[in-house]
């Protein structure tokens, strides 16, 4: 793996190659895309089934769309690992208890002269889930965006997958999906999932958010269908960052960098710290465990493309690049990580200390692992209850609160030139001025 003094130059090369990855960047793809979404908008079922029988060689039809519980109950009998269906169950406890502490509830304050303030949270009512097929197999992606929604209390899920040639949905998606709560199942891929979420279709109904991973159609479809309908954010590949003093063991930085690096090709996986040994002790182990691994060719692309060993001056230089690329996941792996942690300003999620790996907070910690990349951590965050929920301002004012500020609010709009704003209040003090 790469090892690179870090200079300005470097640190530039390395946030315009990240920035490369983004789907923002992708816009050949963009009129395929939309062609398909103009389809599904205008035709409907029948261009589900035509992009189905094209894309996934899989026959469906309006009878055959939706997983019916027979199916469910095969995905269950069919698990080749039956303890899946517990672990699955401990997660989905710990993802569950997490979101919980992120409720917000509607509140109002009242005043004695009459006047009442607040805001109403209000669950969405429906949403879609786009779960990814072919290579992808992410039960945990399923936990990740369904439980947040069944905290806010949302009052339909419906979930999009996929299937393969025989028409079936993956075992684990189902069994995923059972028990985190989803309500309905609909065997479509592609961006002609997202369009019949965004617009509805005879067996598919409009939703009012789009949540879920996917592959670059399925991201720039959602980018397109913003407005018709809300989406949680435009993903790109994985990354993760991990800072590290002389103190780290190489062989679990090693392991670390890899576990995202294995995800594909465009994955990145870069390692910051001041020790020049540390760096090369990681590089070392990082061949070795390729050596190993069973998706040598992936990471391998994935650390010629996008891997890189920067060594800082010191602490605080490493503290900077780790908030100037604002990965994805940040591993804080030093002396005192808590330290450190409270000057990281932008990262989606803060793994501390050695025992802290990635795949935690993927798998089972509870945090969501639906997180920002691209260095949009340095505005977004991770995917939560608030996603799924809206927020209403009240405002109640009797005669009495209104009476000492109308002056007040006439002028104001006077100044805007917005006559009928201040009339809407003056008419209202109409037998003051007679």
């Amino acid at each position: 793996m790469r090892i690179l003094k870090l200079e300005e130059k470097t640190k530039q090369n390395i946030l315009t190659d990240l920035l490369k990855r983004s789907p923002n960047q992708y816009g050949k793809y963009a009129d395929t895309v939309n062609a398909i979404l103009e389809n599904v908008k205008e035709n409907g079922d029948e261009a589900l089934f035509s992009y189905t029988r094209q894309f996934d060689k899989a026959e469906i039809s309006a009878d055959t769309i939706e997983v019916t519980e027979e199916e469910f109950a095969e995905a269950y009998a069919a698990l080749e690992d039956p303890e899946l269906v517990e672990i699955i169950r401990k997660a989905k406890a710990n993802i569950y208890d997490y979101h919980v502490k992120q409720r917000q509830y509607s509140w109002f304050d009242s005043k004695p002269d009459g006047s009442i303030l607040g805001q109403k949270i209000t669950p969405l009512a429906r949403v879609g889930v786009y779960v990814p097929g072919g290579k992808a197999v992410y039960p945990s992606s399923v936990l990740m965006n369904v439980l947040p929604a069944k905290v806010a209390g949302v009052d339909e899920i419906i979930m999009t997958t996929p299937p393969g040639p025989d028409g079936k949905v993956y075992a684990t998606t189902l069994v995923a999906a059972r028990e985190a709560g989803v309500d309905k199942v609909y065997k479509v891929g592609g961006a002609q999932a997202i369009g019949a979420m965004a617009y509805g279709t005879k067996s598919i109904p409009k939703v009012d958010k789009i949540v879920g991973p996917g592959n670059i159609f399925v991201a720039l479809a959602k980018k397109a269908v913003y407005g018709h309908v809300s989406i949680d954010s435009i993903a790109g590949p994985s990354e993760i960052l991990v800072l590290a003093d002389e103190t780290a063991n190489p062989r679990y930085v090693a392991a670390d960098l890899l576990s995202q690096a294995e995800h594909d090709e465009l994955a990145s996986a870069i390692l910051v710290t001041a020790s020049m040994e540390l760096a090369e002790r990681v590089s070392k182990e990082i061949d070795g465990f390729v050596k190993v691994l069973s998706r040598k060719e992936i990471i391998t692309k994935s650390l010629d493309n996008y891997g890189y060993i920067l060594v800082a001056a010191d602490l605080e230089e490493a503290i900077a690049v780790a908030n100037e690329i604002a990965s994805e996941h940040l591993e804080i792996v030093t002396k005192d990580p808590f330290t450190v942690m409270t000057k990281i300003r932008n990262a989606g999620a803060i793994f501390l200390g050695e025992y802290s790996s990635e795949p935690l907070g993927d798998y089972f910690a509870g945090p969501n692992h639906v997180l920002p990349t691209n260095g949009t951590a340095k505005f977004f965050s991770p995917l939560s209850v608030d996603d799924f929920i809206k927020k209403s301002s009240i405002i109640s004012f009797s005669r009495e609160a209104l009476a000492p500020l109308h002056q007040d609010i006439e002028k104001f709009a006077a100044a805007e030139k917005l006559t009928a704003h201040a009339n809407s209040i003056a008419v209202r003090f109409e037998d003051n001025q007679k």
